[in-house]
């Protein structure tokens, strides 16, 4: 075999290979000689300030790009800092390879500096994990990572690199990655009778039509036929929809779901979002259709009519093929849960300490841009997240599964280095806006003018409002109403205070305006969220 150099040279090269140019990494010892050697070798090297932010930064990258990532994280506790970034990835079916370093291989079980086993401890947060021991192993490594990590239901797959690995000599070429299988499209025509059949049919689509690009066929697939259709997750901003298929922050679509007597569901769990299927917001009569390119997921949670384990851009383009003239009966009630929040604002826009529901109605009036949106966690946050609506396929991020709050900061520093001609505005509680602080040096090092909208209601909201009802007292909850603008300052971003719903206009104009990152600490007077309200109002029920 051609002599590659050392195994730092070989995984540098087999990373562009398979397409890879930009590492995600925060520097520890591990590290320094494949680092040392990634700007001859024509990568882009994003440094943070945190291991779990590299990860979620990586995260984002491929979810925005549609293409795997990659993070690096030195070994022991850059590693387990790291694992939650792994947990958070996985469970969002995101195509990432997670590299660690590691002490030298030779000195393993010896007591030696931050010897842990690393893939034993990412394994229960990834799809694959894997530890290489030589040099010559890296390129078969990576390639095998990529594949696990894109086929199937994508996810996480784990690499621990030791140090040793990197240093010696390395005698394997690159390998590009096989590709993976490609699904046939079964049989459309039960589907299509199933759906016909409907007098009440309402389609729900999830990220799996942004992974499969399936935004023209299923954009041709509602003009032609009509249907009823709500959006979630990485859906979002892919086709015009009623809105989102989230009954906690889309009350006018749970009547409709309990209405509907065909359910299509696009490239979406039957999940914890969707009641699992169960009667709390589905009929127990209801046929359902799934289509979903991961095998084990079809019937998971509720009884299918129709299951099609298949590429969903491809069932719809099958679908188009075959629809002829016909088109879905008109039976969805005209919306009233905008004009329900606007009335909620509107009661509260004299208050004295601003009401979330009547900033996000000022800022929504006042954005001077339509931006990118990435979403923290917490009520605050989901006060936002009903009333602004999704414009931009891959423009709307979310936490994901394991909702890891803190993560929509790393996010949107990935999301405005993907697309930095478009404004990116994240939205965030005081609560999760501390996690990962830090990142704003990041932010401002990579000149990313992010708009950071921060409600400081001086606590743990949601779990306030959750104790508060079910306990009757509150403990844990409360935080200093911090100036998270002057932190900022400090860090080298613009920011300022907002007291009043009249300084909101021009605060945005301000933000939007300005060469670096501009945090807004909005104060804001805690408020059960309809998000929170709904997990009040589901306590015992299925």
């Amino acid at each position: 075999m051609a002599d590659t150099g050392h195994g730092a040279a070989a995984f540098l090269g087999t990373l562009k290979t398979l397409g890879i140019d930009r590492i995600f990494t925060l520097i520890g010892d591990h590290l320094n000689e494949v680092l040392s050697q990634s700007a001859g070798a024509g990568m882009e090297i994003v440094h943070m300030r945190h291991e779990a932010a590299v990860v979620h930064a990586a995260d984002a990258w491929a979810r925005c790009t549609r293409r795997p990532a990659l993070s690096l994280v030195t070994g022991g506790p850059g590693h387990t800092n790291s694992l939650t970034g792994l947990a958070t990835a996985n469970s969002n079916g995101t195509p990432l390879i997670a590299v660690s370093g590691a002490p030298a291989q030779l000195m393993r079980h010896r007591v030696v500096f931050q010897d842990i086993d690393q893939a034993a401890m990412a394994a229960p947060a990834a799809k694959w994990a894997h530890t290489v021991t030589s040099a010559a192993q890296i390129p078969f490594a990576l390639g095998k990572a990529y594949a696990e990590a894109s086929s199937g239901r994508m996810g996480v797959a784990h690499l621990t690199i030791p140090v040793d690995c990197f240093r010696s000599p390395a005698t394997a070429a690159p390998r590009a990655p096989q590709a993976g299988p490609v699904l046939g499209v079964p049989g459309v025509a039960p589907l299509l009778r199933l759906l016909k059949s409907a007098k009440r049919p309402v389609v729900i689509g999830g990220s799996g039509l942004w992974w499969a690009d399936a935004g023209v066929a299923l954009r041709e697939f509602l003009e032609r036929s009509q249907l009823p259709y709500y959006d979630v997750t990485m859906a979002r901003g892919l086709a015009p929809s009623l809105g989102y298929a989230d009954p906690s922050l889309n009350r006018a679509c749970v009547e409709v779901f309990r209405q509907a007597d065909v359910v299509l569901v696009l490239g979406k769990r039957i999940d914890y979002r969707l009641a699992m299927g169960g009667a709390r917001l589905f009929s127990p009569e209801a046929k359902f259709a799934q289509v979903d390119i991961h095998g084990p997921e079809l019937g998971l949670n509720r009884e299918l009519a129709v299951a099609l384990c298949a590429d969903v851009r491809q069932v719809l383009e099958a679908l188009n093929a075959k629809l002829g003239k016909w088109t879905a009966p008109g039976w969805v009630p005209a919306s009233t849960w905008s004009a329900e929040l606007d009335e909620i604002a509107a009661a509260h826009a004299a208050d004295k300490l601003i009401h979330p529901a009547s900033f996000f109605a000022e800022l929504r009036r006042s954005l001077p841009v339509d931006p990118l949106l990435s979403w923290d966690g917490g009520d605050f946050v989901h006060w936002g997240r009903c009333m602004l609506p999704a414009n931009h396929p891959g423009g709307w991020l979310r936490l994901g599964p394991m909702a890891t709050i803190g993560a929509a900061l790393p996010n949107a520093i990935a999301l405005q280095m993907n697309r930095p001609k478009q404004p990116v505005m994240m939205v965030t509680g005081d609560g999760s806006f501390g996690f990962y602080l830090a990142e704003l040096d990041t932010a401002v090092r990579y000149k990313l003018p992010l708009v950071i909208v921060v409600g400081n209601d001086g606590g743990w909201g949601l779990e306030r409002e959750l104790q508060g009802e079910l306990l009757g007292s509150t403990v844990a909850c409360e935080l200093r109403r911090t100036r998270y603008d002057q932190i900022a300052r400090g860090f080298g971003c613009g920011g300022e205070n907002i007291t009043k719903l009249s300084q909101v206009g021009t605060a945005l104009n301000r933000a939007f305006r300005s060469p670096v990152p501009y945090v807004l600490n909005v104060n804001v007077q805690g408020a059960r969220s309809p998000f929170t309200q709904w997990q009040l109002d589901g306590r015992g029920k299925g």
